[in-house]
């Protein structure tokens, strides 16, 4: 795995991909920082990281979209897949130098709470702690990112998909607000997502029996709640959908100094699913 590490770490500043990204992120960063913290006065450095939360959705895909589909493209993934290294090693290699290039861009901001608090009152707690969930959304959506350009050998494709995919999750706060409130609609969203559950499903492992039977539990399971409990449903959906709004947790950590620690266990467990759907992934290439 560390072979993989050292190889994907110095692909990326043997290419201009790494300093493009930490140059880029460290020239907005400025920018931001000085209108929050010196033009207005705010004196917390959370609030340019919340502030430039965006940047993820535009530069996470140019640094993930290599990372799977180019080894698909060049052959090179059935060289990896032959070799003595299992496909758990490969994605974790991958996974942690992306995620090295996102810290190196980072250790700048670790010198800003104190130019900040030399001109004012600031929060080493706060501002500390805000970096820390800045740095674990950014690799939950390095996981997002792998695991789009783990499904396709186009870069194009895989930097696309991620893009639109951080988009929604960017946008999603506005979205749940289009989403019916009734518990009929509630049944109804519960039963689309249980659908595209078990697709996901079949798909990942060829078992239309399991597929079925998640369906049908689930199924029931909602009917018995409609019938039972209408009015529990209410609202239902959304409540659920908005769940997968994970800048929330950087918005209370940077603009409302909450940290949260539940959010950064849905950090650390979404990282853990993306790495693992994307081994799975590979390991049926192996198999296939």
């Amino acid at each position: 795995m560390f072979a993989i590490y050292k190889r994907e770490v110095k692909s990326y500043f043997d290419t201009m991909i790494g300093w493009v990204f930490i140059a880029f992120l460290m020239v907005v960063t400025g920018i931001y920082m000085y209108v929050y913290n010196f033009y207005y006065g705010f004196p917390y450095f959370g609030y340019t990281l919340y502030g430039i939360e965006f940047l993820y959705m535009i530069f996470i895909p140019i640094l993930t979209m290599r990372s799977m589909a180019e080894e698909r493209k060049g052959k090179t993934d059935q060289l990896l897949l032959t070799s003595p290294v299992s496909a758990t090693q490969i994605v974790l290699g991958k996974f942690f130098a992306m995620a090295t290039v996102l810290a190196l861009a980072l250790v700048p901001f670790f010198f800003t709470p104190i130019l900040i608090s030399s001109y004012g009152n600031g929060s080493y707690l706060i501002d500390y702690s805000t970096m820390l969930t800045f740095f674990l959304l950014g690799c939950v959506y390095i996981g997002i990112g792998m695991l789009i350009s783990s499904l396709t050998e186009s870069q194009i494709i895989a930097a696309v998909g991620t893009f639109v995919v951080l988009l929604l999750l960017h946008l999603w706060p506005s979205l749940m607000n289009l989403l019916p409130t009734s518990s009929a609609s509630t049944a109804i969203g519960m039963a689309l997502l249980l659908a595209l559950v078990c697709l996901v499903l079949h798909s990942m492992t060829k078992n239309i029996i399991l597929a079925l039977g998640v369906g049908i539990i689930g199924i029931l399971a909602i009917v018995i709640s409609y019938l039972t409990q209408a009015e529990w449903m209410d609202g239902g959906l959304v409540t659920l959908m908005s769940q997968l709004e994970l800048a929330a947790v950087l918005t209370d950590a940077g603009y409302n100094y909450i940290l949260d620690v539940s959010g950064l266990i849905l950090y650390l467990s979404l990282i853990f699913l993306m790495i693992f759907v994307t081994v799975q992934m590979m390991c049926k290439r192996r198999w296939s």
